[in-house]
C-alpha cells in the first residue's frame, strides 16, 4: 500500500485527490499499468483517448435516446432534493420536540400508572362493595336505633364506630361517618333529656340516667344538675296545668301535685345517685353534690311557699289547707326536709290579715249603720233583761235595743267563729289589738253621734243614749272579752308559756284594755259605771283553773250559733 502511494506521487508530483488512495478501481488500474510493456504504455494514452471519445459518443447517443428519462430523473432528483430538505427541516423540528415528547410520555406513564392504581382500587372496591355498604350505612343504622328507642344498640354502635376510626383515622370516609354518628349522638342526647321532662317511673329514670352516664357527655355533677333541671321542668309543667278558676281548688291541687311529684323526684334522685347520708363523703365534690340537691329542694319548697302565700289571699277557709300543708311538711320530714316551720308564718300572717280585714269590715258596717241610726224620740223598749243568775255567756239582750251594736256583735261573732276553727296562738296579740282598735273606733263613733245630735236629743233620747253607752261599756266589751278567752283560754295559754294568768293579764296578753276602749266616751257614762280595773282583774284571775275552763265549755257553742 505504501508503494502504491509512492507511485501516485511519482505520477502526479503536483498532487492528487486524497480519495484516490482508497479507491479500489484506481488502485487496480495503477497496478495493471505496472504490468504493461513500454509499447503498451506508449499506446495507452491514445487508447484512453479513443476509449474516452467512444464513451462520449456512447453517452451522447444514450442521452439522445433517453433524454426523457434524464429529464424525468432530473425532475425526480430535484423533487427528492426538496423533499429531503423538507424532511431534514422536520427532522430538526422533531429533534427539538423530542425532549418535550419524552416529558409528555413520562407524564402519561405516571398518569396511566395512577389510572391503573385507581382501576385496581375500583376493582377492589367492587369486590368489597357489600362490606363497604354496611360501613357507609352505619349513620343510618344509628338513626334507626335512636328513632326506635333502641338506645342500648345505639351506644354499642357508636362505640364500634369510634373504635374503627381510632384504628383508621387517616381514612376520610371514617371521619365523615364519625361526624354523622356524632350528630345522631346529639339527637339521642336530646331525646333522653326530653324523656326526663315527662312522667317517669323509677326504673325508667334509672335506665335513662344509665344511658346518659354511658354517653359520658356530662360529668357526675353536671348529670345531677341536668337531672334536677329536667325533672323540675316536668314538675313546673304539672303545676302550670292546674286550672286557676277556683283558687281553693288550685291550691289544693298544687299541694297534692307538689307533694306527690316532689317526693317521687326525691326518691328517684336518691335511688339513682345513691347519696347515703351515713356514708363518708369523699372530698369537696361529694359535699358540693349534696349542697346542689338540697339547694334544689329548698328552691322548689320556696316556689311552693310563694304559691301558698299568693293563693291564701283568695281563700276564706284556711283550716283544711293548713291540714294538708302540715301533712305535706310531715311527709317530707321523713327525708330530712321538714319545712312546716316555714309555713307557720304564712298561715299566721294570712289568718291575722283575714281577721283584721273582717273586723275592719264590721267596724265600717257599724259606722254606716250609725249614720242611719238616730236617738231622737227614742223610747225605752220593754225588753226582759236578764238577771245575774241567768246564763252570762249568751249575747247581752240589751244590745237588741240598739241594732248597730247588735249587728256589730253579730259580725264579730262570725269572725271569731271562723277564727276558732284555726286559731294560732301566734295571732292572739293581733286579734286582741284588732278588736281593741275596733272597739275604740266604736266608742269614738258614739261620741261623734252624741256631738251631732245632742242639741236635738230629748230627755228620753238622752236616757236611751246613756243606755246605749252603758250597753257598750258594760255588756259588749266584757262579752267580747269572754269570747276571746273561749278561743284563747288564759289557763291553757299560761300553761304553754310557763307563766301565770296574772302575768298574762298584767302584760295584756288576750286581755282587752277596757279603760282605753271607753276613754273617748268616758264622760258620757254615769259615774257609777266607771270600770274598776281592780275588780275586772280580780274577776279574770278568780278561779284560774276552773272558772275559765267552765267559761270556755259554756260559751263554745254559743259563739257558733249567735249571729
Amino acid at each position: 500500500m505504501t508503494d502504491y502511494k509512492r507511485f501516485l506521487s511519482l505520477l502526479y508530483p503536483d498532487g492528487y485527490p486524497a480519495q484516490w488512495e482508497d479507491d479500489p478501481k484506481i488502485r487496480d488500474y495503477i497496478l495493471k499499468l505496472g504490468t504493461y510493456h513500454v509499447d503498451n504504455l506508449v499506446r495507452e494514452p491514445d487508447r484512453l483517448k479513443h476509449e474516452a471519445a467512444s464513451l462520449q459518443e456512447h453517452i451522447q447517443e444514450l442521452a439522445v435516446s433517453n433524454y426523457r428519462t434524464f429529464i424525468e430523473t432530473a425532475e425526480c432528483s430535484r423533487e427528492l432534493f426538496s423533499q429531503f430538505n423538507s424532511i431534514e427541516c422536520k427532522l430538526d423540528m422533531l429533534l427539538s420536540d423530542i425532549p418535550k415528547f419524552e416529558e409528555k410520555c413520562k407524564e402519561f406513564g405516571e398518569k396511566s400508572g395512577d389510572i391503573n392504581e385507581v382501576r385496581r382500587l375500583n376493582s377492589l372496591t367492587l369486590s368489597k362493595s357489600l362490606q363497604l355498604l354496611e360501613v357507609l350505612e352505619l349513620p343510618q343504622l344509628m338513626n334507626s336505633f335512636i328513632n326506635d328507642g333502641l338506645y342500648e344498640d345505639a351506644l354499642e354502635l357508636a362505640a364500634y364506630v369510634r373504635k374503627i376510626y381510632n384504628k383508621h383515622s387517616n381514612i376520610v370516609i371514617f371521619k365523615s361517618i364519625v361526624d354523622d354518628v356524632d350528630k345522631a349522638w346529639l339527637t339521642m342526647l336530646h331525646q333522653l333529656l326530653t324523656q326526663l321532662r315527662q312522667d317517669l317511673s323509677l326504673p325508667k329514670c334509672l335506665q335513662i340516667v344509665g344511658y346518659l352516664r354511658r354517653m359520658q357527655v356530662f360529668s357526675e355533677t353536671e348529670l345531677r344538675l341536668k337531672f334536677l333541671q329536667t325533672r323540675s321542668c316536668w314538675l313546673d309543667e304539672c303545676l302550670r296545668n292546674i286550672p286557676k278558676d277556683d283558687m281553693s281548688n288550685h291550691l289544693t291541687k298544687t299541694i297534692d301535685v307538689t307533694r306527690v311529684n316532689l317526693f317521687n323526684i326525691l326518691t328517684q334522685y336518691r335511688a339513682i345517685f345513691n347519696d347515703d347520708e351515713h356514708s363518708p363523703l369523699v372530698g369537696d365534690s361529694s359535699k358540693n353534690q349534696n349542697v346542689i340537691f338540697y339547694c334544689w329542694i329548698k328552691d322548689k319548697i320556696s316556689q311552693f311557699l310563694v304559691t301558698l302565700k299568693e293563693d291564701l289571699k283568695y281563700i276564706s277557709s284556711i283550716e283544711s289547707i293548713l291540714e294538708q300543708c302540715m301533712y305535706f311538711g310531715l311527709s317530707f320530714s321523713k327525708v330530712g326536709c321538714d319545712f312546716r316551720s316555714q309555713m307557720i308564718p304564712i298561715f299566721t300572717s294570712r289568718i291575722s290579715e283575714n281577721f283584721n280585714e273582717s273586723i275592719t269590715d264590721a267596724t265600717k258596717n257599724f259606722e254606716q249603720n250609725m249614720e242611719k241610726f238616730t236617738l231622737i224620740d227614742k223610747i225605752h223598749p220593754s225588753i226582759p233583761w236578764k238577771s245575774k243568775s241567768e246564763d252570762q255567756m249568751q249575747p247581752p239582750d240589751s244590745l237588741l235595743e240598739f241594732y248597730p251594736l247588735g249587728e256589730y256583735l253579730n259580725n264579730v261573732l262570725n269572725v271569731l267563729n271562723k277564727l276558732r276553727l284555726c286559731a294560732p296562738v301566734a295571732v292572739a296579740d293581733d286579734v286582741v289589738s284588732s278588736l281593741q282598735d275596733s272597739l275604740t273606733v266604736i266608742a269614738k263613733s258614739l261620741q261623734v253621734l252624741y256631738n251631732q245630735e245632742q242639741q236635738a236629743l230629748t230627755h228620753n233620747s238622752k236616757e236611751a243614749f246613756t243606755r246605749m253607752c252603758m250597753s257598750f261599756a258594760d255588756d259588749l266589751v266584757p262579752y267580747i272579752q269572754k269570747c276571746i278567752h273561749i278561743i284563747y283560754p288564759p289557763s291553757h295559754l299560761a300553761a304553754k308559756l310557763g307563766v301565770t294568768v296574772q302575768y298574762l293579764h298584767e302584760d295584756g296578753i288576750t286581755f282587752l284594755n277596757k279603760q282605753a276602749v271607753i276613754e273617748p266616751m268616758r264622760h258620757l257614762l254615769p259615774a257609777k259605771v266607771v270600770p274598776d280595773s281592780h275588780l275586772l282583774k280580780d274577776d279574770m284571775v278568780k278561779n284560774e283553773d276552773e272558772g275559765v275552763l267552765t267559761e270556755e265549755k259554756v260559751c263554745d257553742n254559743n259563739i257558733e250559733d249567735e249571729k
